[in-house]
């Protein structure tokens, strides 16, 4: 239970504008309060002692926090929701999630060798983000990862630094967790860099396997005499995870593997070649039988990396099936590094139901124990006309011309089965949707909404639809909006109305996705005045269709991105020229808008995982436009393309001649492309977004053709 807010004496009702409601806990340097925003948000307000306040080097770290955790704000950490380090009394406010940390985890039970493995990969796709953000986190600990339904979070950013800072230590004072502090953290404080946190992943595994360190002593002081000078303890890890563990544990900074290297090595454990993956380091504790189990378990982890993939698929409408949350209360914990005790969704999960039938469960689960074979580019065709492609539970699924949906095998391009239009020749609409476990699709040129079975392609129901109307999926649900603003909200699995309601109106744009990382989707809706001097933005709740959101934009605009809780639009003048991003917090209802440096006409967007707009216009011009200014803008000599999709660091186009463009987006160049796919005389008025999932990128070219590539090596496209 939380503590009331009256055994904290002297701590004011409202941080800026957010109500505290119950103290989470406290530490040696703040107290972290649950606190409402005025739509309701759920926020964990950190907030600093009266005596650090006054101290001018304190509130210097505290800013550095404030930095460091927008800095890393992504799909596995805890996003800064607002701050003021310059307040009377310093405050931060993250998102709040209501879940354990793994310390108050394995109080009540160790993990076994399926979360574990899990866990291993989730803190190492944490840590490359961090990394990645020039951040090192230098106090990883049990106490500071969130064992969310949907993954883990690394929270506190207490004391890390930026990995090229000279400021890596206070004179006389220890920074960070000793049974989880690298040897350099003792010996050479002022070297530390990104392989420290890799020693502190190694710790918190040993830590996660078996309730204990592997340095562990009753005394700090011998802790750190046996960080840096004896080996670690390693008995009762899974011995798959074992070599992985102890090179994470070693001495030398330089003999450490990189987060990224980690990845890799968790995808060979995660799918193993051999048939024991159960073997274990001797250790008299018993366990469960397992081998039935591990199956399960790898279809989940499958089915869980397509649900990750599914949010970044710029093509795809939305993720399929609604999750359970787990509420339980984070509560704080007591250590040397200050507590933080909320996140952001992201990584693999830990728990929770899947989504997707059974059947492709059970195909997922007999590729369990089989050697991953290495990826190739492939390129297969659907016809003599590009096609329209989204990602679902492992699957890439197509439309186009005379096809409702192909399912294609993302791994080699062969075709699962095909489900042709009903009428030989019409056009479907828009990539395939999914939801209810099904996959949904609009054909017949937008009169009829069809639902299969993502397994056989088998037709579950169907039903018609207005002229003009929209379908969108969200979740369990798909919404049919009419062109007079009626909008019908559908069960996915089963077509049966949920609810009617009048939402928007002639010219309403309708757009699906979830708030928050891993949280579930919702609907929001744009639609112009009729004098085209503002825009009425709205979200609205699948449920029920209540708005939960409702926000008036100048001029017109229109949605084509949610991250992090805010909404991304892109403004419009009278010509159809893109002049300004505008990003509406939805928790504040705060509207921000960033004028291009020039505008650009017919513009398409994406925002990528870390919260940056890529905007692209028909003069060939790609702009990155972050919260306050354009970052950068880069002419790639492509006069039109698709619209942008943001991920990995890069940013993907597809060209009206089928290539395919990857730029980087730290250093705004070109850094590859394939080769074109004409088609012979055809050229495509307009072509869809590439899809990017599991490290792949897939697109579509003029000449029918879908086309995968490796999204790691553009270079070598």
């Amino acid at each position: 239970m939380h503590s009331l807010r009256a055994d904290y004496v002297g701590f004011p009702e409202y941080a800026g504008q957010y109500r505290l409601e119950s103290v989470l806990g406290s530490g040696g340097m703040g107290v972290v309060h649950l606190a409402t925003s005025g739509s309701g948000l759920k926020l964990a307000v950190k907030i600093v002692h009266p005596q650090h306040a006054v101290d001018p080097e304190f509130r210097a770290r505290f800013r550095q926090e404030v930095a460091a955790a927008r800095r890393v704000s992504g799909a596995f950490t805890a996003p800064v929701v607002d701050a003021d380090p310059d307040a009377e009394r310093p405050w931060m406010a993250t998102l709040f999630i209501d879940s354990p940390t793994l310390a108050e985890r394995v109080r009540e039970r160790v993990l076994d060798p399926p979360e574990l493995t899990r866990l291993a990969a989730g803190l190492a796709e944490a840590l490359r983000d961090i990394h990645r953000a020039g951040v090192v986190h230098r106090d990883l600990k049990p106490s500071n990862v969130l064992m969310a339904p949907d993954g883990v979070r690394v929270i506190d950013f207490g004391i890390s630094r930026p990995a090229d800072s000279d400021l890596r230590t206070e004179t006389g004072k220890l920074i960070g967790t000793p049974p989880y502090m690298a040897p350099e953290q003792f010996q050479r404080p002022r070297e530390v860099g990104t392989a420290a946190d890799v020693f502190a992943l190694g710790a918190v595994l040993v830590h996660a396997a078996t309730g204990r360190g592997p340095f562990d002593s009753d005394s700090h002081y011998l802790v750190a005499y046996q960080v840096v000078h004896s080996e670690p303890d390693l008995t009762g890890l899974p011995a798959r995870l074992a070599p992985l563990v102890a090179r994470c544990l070693a001495k030398e900074p330089a003999e450490r593997p990189t987060a990224e290297a980690l990845i890799a090595e968790m995808r060979a454990i995660a799918y193993p070649t051999a048939e024991d993956t159960q073997s274990f380091v001797p250790r008299q504790r018993p366990r469960r039988p397992v081998a039935a189990a591990l199956a399960a378990d790898e279809a989940t982890h499958l089915r869980e990396r397509a649900a990750v993939g599914d949010a970044g698929a710029a093509a795809a409408a939305s993720a399929g099936g609604s999750r359970g949350r787990r509420r339980r209360v984070a509560l704080a914990a007591a250590g040397l590094g200050l507590l933080l005790a909320c996140g952001a969704a992201g990584g693999y999960l830990m728990s929770g139901p899947s989504s997707g039938p059974e059947r492709l469960a059970a195909e997922a689960a007999a590729t369990a124990g089989s050697a991953p074979k290495p990826f190739a580019p492939w390129t297969a065709s659907l016809g003599d006309r590009a096609s329209t492609c989204s990602w679902s539970a492992a699957a890439l699924y197509c439309s186009g011309p005379g096809t409702a949906v192909a399912r294609l095998d993302p791994a080699n391009g062969s075709l699962l089965w095909s489900a042709r239009t009903t009428t030989p020749g019409t056009l479907q609409t828009g990539a395939p949707l999914h939801g209810g476990g099904l996959v949904l699709t609009v054909t017949e040129g937008g009169r009829l909404l069809r639902a299969l079975d993502p397994a056989t392609g088998t037709e579950r129901w169907n039903r018609k639809m207005p002229q003009g109307a929209q379908a969108v999926g969200a979740g369990a649900r798909v919404l049919v909006a009419a062109a007079d603003g009626k909008a019908t909200a559908l069960d996915a699995a089963s077509g049966a109305v949920q609810w009617t309601k009048q939402v928007g109106g002639v010219g309403s744009l309708w757009r699906a996705g979830a708030e928050e990382p891993g949280s579930d989707p919702v609907l929001y809706v744009s639609t112009p005045a009729a004098d085209g001097k503002s825009t009425q933005v709205a979200v609205i709740d699948p449920a029920n269709g209540t708005p939960r959101t409702q926000v008036r934009v100048a001029g017109t605009a229109e949605p084509f991105g949610l991250s992090h809780g805010s909404l991304y639009l892109l403004a419009n003048d009278a010509q159809l020229m893109a002049h300004s991003v505008v990003r509406v917090e939805l928790g504040s209802r705060t509207v921000r808008s960033v004028r291009l440096l020039a505008p650009m006409l017919q513009a398409q967007a994406t925002v990528g995982p870390d919260g940056v707009a890529y905007v692209f216009g028909i003069s060939g011009a790609l702009a990155a436009v972050n919260g306050e200014r354009e970052q950068w803008r880069l002419e790639t000599g492509v006069t039109a393309a698709s619209g942008p999709a943001a991920g990995e660091g890069r940013v993907y186009l597809t060209a009206l001649d089928g290539r395919l463009l990857a730029v980087d987006a730290a250093t705004h160049r070109l850094v590859g492309q394939t080769k074109p796919r004409m088609g012979g005389d055809k050229l495509a008025p307009t072509l869809p977004a590439p899809v990017l999932a599991a490290g792949k990128v897939y697109a579509s070219a003029p000449d029918g053709s879908v086309f995968a590539v490796d999204g790691a090596n553009p270079a070598g496209w």
